[in-house]
């Protein structure tokens, strides 16, 4: 069974389930609130429905799709480690700001500060590029280096930020939990990777998933990259 729009979003829950969308986590783990996305149980592990995620994920696409032909923003958050190099490289593809390191807190709630901070973070290096760092001694352009290395983990997927997101789009709910807050603080939509174990009433497009699967997130990510490409 496929899922399409007039954006051609091709949702196949065949090919969802091949790449472990369906696998949530043990049944201990079970949030009260997903299970309605329960299909059964394989192994003490909850499977997902993926009719009911199919039908979910596309209309989180279809808000997507609407923010893009809008112009508008959506910031990626993916900072689990198997999957944040798929998150970065999907958002720079899609010319969407990232988060795929640690989550800094106030880059929503505190966006004045942070931006000050990017203000730093590009003057150093366009003096570097322009060789206004020469004239310092070794050492001193070592240090420079190191603060922009620095600099670049936390601010490089936000550095052409320069306005607050329009929706913030969340690969792993419950890690990324403080962009959760901060989103929901400023009435940003949240669009949202929901496993088993989390509620997903903390998210306004929901995506039930596996949220842990290389291949589940690297699905995902190729959908919503077609769906963002497909709109502008």
């Amino acid at each position: 069974m496929a899922l399409e729009s007039g954006n051609k979003l091709n949702l196949n829950i065949e090919e969802m389930a091949n790449a472990g969308l369906n696998f949530g986590h043990t049944v201990s783990r079970l949030h009260p609130k997903m299970k309605h996305y329960v299909a059964g149980i394989k192994n003490n592990v909850h499977m997902i429905d993926m009719e009911k995620s199919a039908k979910d994920f596309e209309n989180a696409l279809k808000y997507i799709v609407s923010l893009v032909k809008d112009g508008k923003t959506v910031l990626f958050v993916g900072t689990k480690v198997q999957v944040r190099e798929f998150v970065k490289q999907t958002a720079i593809e899609c010319s969407m700001p990232y988060v795929s390191e640690r989550w800094l807190g106030g880059i929503i709630t505190n966006f004045e500060t942070i931006s000050k901070r990017i203000a730093h973070f590009k003057d150093l290096q366009n003096k570097k590029a322009t060789g206004e760092l020469e004239k310092y001694t070794k050492k001193e352009r070592m240090e420079f280096d190191k603060e922009i290395e620095s600099l670049e983990n936390k601010f490089g997927g936000i550095k052409d930020m320069n306005k607050l997101p329009e929706a913030v789009l969340i690969f792993d709910v419950k890690k990324d939990l403080t962009c959760v807050r901060e989103a929901r603080r400023k009435n940003i939509p949240i669009i949202g990777v929901v496993d088993t174990n989390i509620d997903p009433d903390l998210v306004d497009y929901i995506i039930p998933a596996n949220d842990d699967a290389i291949s589940s997130i690297k699905y995902i990510l190729e959908k919503v990259k077609e769906a963002i490409l497909g709109s502008k």
